[in-house]
């Protein structure tokens, strides 16, 4: 499983999710969205800093979907 974490407001939040579709379409990984507004703790721990994408505690990418990141993460996914 992969969590995005960001802002529903955050217009790089809302692109990255887009972005992950055909991934997760391709891929089959469940995604978890986490709006980190009301959460004081993962706004200390993210703040500006998203959308992130983790897996567990790993960092894929944040700001933009890394897809040569996601590629590493999922060896089957090729191109």
């Amino acid at each position: 499983m992969l969590t995005l974490y960001g802002h529903g407001y955050c217009h790089l939040c809302s692109e990255m999710q887009a972005a992950l579709e055909p991934w997760q379409e391709r891929l089959g990984f469940r995604l978890e969205i986490v709006d980190i507004h009301d959460d004081d703790a993962l706004e200390q721990r993210f703040g500006e800093h998203v959308p992130v994408l983790m897996e567990g505690d790993d960092e894929i990418c944040h700001y933009v979907l890394d897809a040569q990141a996601l590629r590493e993460r999922f060896p089957s996914a090729g191109d």
